[in-house]
């Protein structure tokens, strides 16, 4: 292990003897009692293993026992980690700047023991396609690139063969989706997510797991038992979109950030149940609050998502 403050947490002092790691009382920990081994905090940068760590406290006249117990203090807190060098070495040198956000935000986030070095390593392993056409689609896939997942803008909603042996795999379908194509992600039993904007309206989700939650169909067919003329209107907007479409700059940054949110989600927490899925996330200007509402699985719809199908 080489013990290291986690990053993103700024230390400070309270008084002479109390250190306080992190600033908004929501993150932050406070220690007392640590005086003595003040000179520590500044040796927690993850240049030294755990034994080099503790003879570098003994020559600034730190015991020994004084060291381990500081060392054991900062862990319980859960401020300290065991610093990511092989990760960070084993990156590119012009996307250490880029990614050494990721791993802070991300070891925060979290709290866990390596620095956000898993997490990130499990989003380097993923291609994402994001399939549309328009800035919508290439935003998604410039935030997803910069949070270190390889994304993919383009038509093509076919999973590569080397992302579909991995779990999870994700496809996201940004505009309107014909129907065949969601069709074929769901035959394939390849999760995707649907995100639109049209009308000064963001959509974000669902998130379908195929099989397991409401797939695009079942939302249509929830649609039209409440509108008897949906599926007259689906039909007519299948090949048609409003140009110029309703959606300014900052309406699409924060659909595609929303977007890009929930892939991640997906990504970095496997198995677990993500706000998108039997939902969409709904923003409707000029109001900027984000609204979530469910969709269950429909039984009349194929997918087999709802007990009753």
């Amino acid at each position: 292990m080489r013990p290291a403050l986690r990053a993103g947490l700024l230390p400070l002092w309270r008084d002479r003897d109390t250190i306080q790691i992190g600033v908004d009382s929501r993150r932050a920990v406070a220690l007392t009692g640590v005086g003595a081994a003040a000179g520590m905090i500044g040796l927690l940068d993850g240049s030294r293993d755990r034994v080099q760590l503790v003879a570098a406290a003994g020559e600034l006249g730190i015991p020994e026992p004084v060291a381990e117990r500081m060392l054991a203090l900062l862990a319980a807190a859960g401020a300290l980690i065991d610093f990511p060098a092989a990760f960070i070495h084993g990156l590119r040198p012009e996307l250490r700047p880029l990614m050494l956000p990721e791993l802070a935000c991300t070891s925060v986030a979290r709290l866990d023991a390596d620095g956000g070095a898993a997490t990130l390593a499990r989003r380097a392993e993923m291609s994402v396609p994001v399939c549309g056409t328009g800035r919508l689609a290439a935003t998604i896939a410039e935030i997803l690139t910069a949070s270190g997942v390889a994304a993919r803008p383009g038509q093509d909603s076919r999973m590569p063969a080397s992302a579909r042996t991995l779990a999870p795999a994700i496809v996201v379908l940004a505009g309107r989706v014909p129907a065949e194509q969601a069709d074929r992600l769901r035959r394939d039993r390849i999760a995707h997510l649907a995100v639109s904007v049209s009308e000064a309206i963001g959509v974000v989700g669902p998130v379908v797991r195929p099989g397991v939650t409401a797939c695009l169909r079942c939302l249509d067919l929830a649609r039209a038992e409440r509108d008897p003329a949906w599926p007259l209107i689906l039909a007519q907007i299948g090949a048609r979109l409003a140009d110029p479409p309703a959606c300014d700059a900052v309406l699409n940054v924060a659909v595609a950030a929303q977007a890009a949110a929930q892939v991640l989600t997906f990504i970095d927490e496997p198995g677990s149940t993500g706000p998108a899925e039997n939902a969409t996330l709904e923003l409707v200007r000029p109001g900027w609050q984000w609204r979530r509402r469910s969709w269950l699985p429909h039984p009349a719809c194929v997918c087999a998502a709802s007990p009753a199908a």
